[in-house]
């Protein structure tokens, strides 16, 4: 990255490495299937191949995941670093029950020197690094941080009502030449209900992606790239 002008960043870590495997990972293959008996959603194998290849030319040293879930995209990652440990590789989840599937998938690579799970509300954890940095000025209690200050690549995977919010909360913790990656929501079609509480939200909350976008455009490069069943969208300062 540093031999690339930075209008350039973004268009060529999120090319696609065509050096590398195009198998799924066996562990995160396993998990796949599980999805689909749990009945939940998780990104494609073409977004989370090219998430894979932009992070693997990028090399970052403190990765952020939030939104973990049972820990199908982890497991990508995990199967990434595996071979050369990063320094911090911490997994936001705030399911306790999905939060001992992830530590479960931790011990398998046998990654706890290198990587942590964190079962807490994102917000939450963002409010507390704020709190920590105005009390440890003098370093008096940093090591009870959960969140590191700074990192290289955060991967946001945030429901669509409070998506926007934790973007703009990953981008307070990306180091001067982060990325932040996440996918394009869906548009909400169709109205609902006058008591529809969560057709409401999804509505809410693309508008708020939407002015995100729109509010993000004079600070950061973005970069939307179209791929089989969703589209991975990226964040670079300017």
């Amino acid at each position: 990255m540093s031999d690339v002008d930075r209008a350039q960043v973004l268009p060529t870590l999120l090319s696609a490495d065509h050096e590398r495997a195009r198998d799924e990972p066996e562990i995160a293959a396993n998990i796949a299937s599980q999805f689909e008996h749990m009945w939940l959603s998780t990104w494609s194998i073409s977004v989370l191949r090219r998430l894979r290849d932009a992070l693997g030319r990028q090399a970052p040293r403190r990765v952020l995941e939030v939104g973990g879930s049972i820990g199908h995209r982890s497991a990508w990652l995990f199967d990434l670093f595996n071979d050369d440990p990063i320094e911090r590789f911490d997994i936001v989840e705030q399911g306790a029950k999905f939060g001992v599937i992830l530590h479960r998938l931790q011990s398998r690579y046998e990654a706890a020197q290198w990587s942590s799970i964190i079962v807490n509300d994102f917000a939450t954890l963002c409010a507390e690094e704020k709190a920590w940095k105005l009390t440890t000025t003098s370093g008096v209690g940093a090591d009870e941080r959960r969140l590191s200050e700074q990192y290289d690549a955060i991967i946001i995977d945030s429901p669509l009502s409070r998506l926007s919010s934790d973007l703009r909360n990953g981008m307070e913790l990306l180091s001067s030449n982060g990325v932040l990656y996440t996918t394009e929501p869906e548009t909400p079609v169709g109205d609902y209900e006058e008591f529809d509480d969560d057709g409401k939200a999804k509505v809410d909350g693309f508008n708020s992606w939407i002015e995100f976008i729109q509010s993000t455009q004079e600070t950061h490069y973005i970069a939307f790239v179209p791929l089989f069943s969703g589209t991975l969208v990226a964040f670079f300062k300017r």
